[in-house]
């Protein structure tokens, strides 16, 4: 019995290395009939490593290496621009200092200070519209968020409102500075990121910062702090960094600044 099946594997693995020898083969005739090469010798006894290395491969990764590379640092714009900061009360502190920034490096500022108010007042009103039309600034600071810490379903209050400001600055570079948590708040940094395009958001929750009797407003001195930090920040995170030169002197006047109560 065990030699009958040694028989059958024997005449098998003969048969096998026959057809493998006649495939290799690229043209043939034996006994009249026509033989061509079916590939399989060389599909048994090709060199792997080749296979490995070849083009293809390596231009099936390329495309994937280049899209995962950061799109930071961008390039400084070193024009000088006519700056229009929009916000509320915490521009009582950071706008001396962007002035100082705005000296030293050769911009415009103006100032747009609007007290008590949140990202639904400005969405729901033209104002930021009529600012730029009249200003015509190529670059825009927005400081809002401090009074809306505590709003619940912020995300679904609040979200139209910031696609509105977004929509309305339209093509203009800008950089949104988020406020400066003294509390935990209920999602306002969180739907800000995500509805603000990357490098257009500086998340300022987590700083430490001297604050005034109020508990809320940093002083005079940590809110020139605030601003350096940004400063700091724009050349390797912003999506549109501008000149942003050290100032001597530690803050200066905007060109203009237009204030509104809360009332107005």
């Amino acid at each position: 019995m065990r030699k009958g099946y040694f028989t059958l594997w024997l005449l098998l693995a003969v048969a096998f290395a026959l057809f493998t020898l006649l495939s290799s083969f690229d043209d043939f005739h034996f006994l009249g009939v026509h033989l061509k090469s079916s590939g399989m010798s060389d599909a048994l006894f090709a060199d792997v490593e080749e296979t490995v290395e070849g083009d293809s491969v390596t231009d099936s990764i390329a495309p994937v290496e280049e899209e995962i590379k950061s799109k930071f640092p961008v390039e400084v714009d070193t024009a000088a621009k006519t700056i229009l900061f929009i916000g509320d009360s915490m521009l009582d502190g950071l706008s001396p200092r962007l002035s100082a920034y705005a000296a030293e490096s050769g911009h415009t500022l103006y100032s747009v200070i609007w007290y008590s108010s949140s990202t639904e007042q400005w969405g729901k009103s033209d104002r930021l519209e009529k600012y730029i039309k009249d200003l015509h600034p190529s670059y825009i600071f927005i400081c809002l968020g401090s009074n809306e810490l505590m709003i619940k379903d912020i995300k679904e209050k609040r979200t139209k409102y910031v696609k509105t400001l977004v929509n309305t600055i339209d093509t203009i570079p800008f950089l949104w500075i988020g406020p400066p948590n003294w509390r935990e708040d209920t999602g306002i940094n969180d739907m800000l990121q995500e509805n603000i395009p990357e490098g257009s958001f500086f998340l300022s929750n987590g700083m430490t910062f001297k604050r005034r009797k109020d508990g809320a407003h940093p002083t005079v001195e940590s809110a020139a702090l605030w601003m350096d930090s940004v400063a700091r920040w724009m050349p390797d995170h912003s999506n549109h960094p501008i000149i942003m030169n050290f100032p001597g002197d530690k803050k200066a006047r905007p060109k203009r600044i237009f204030i509104h109560q809360p009332e107005n």
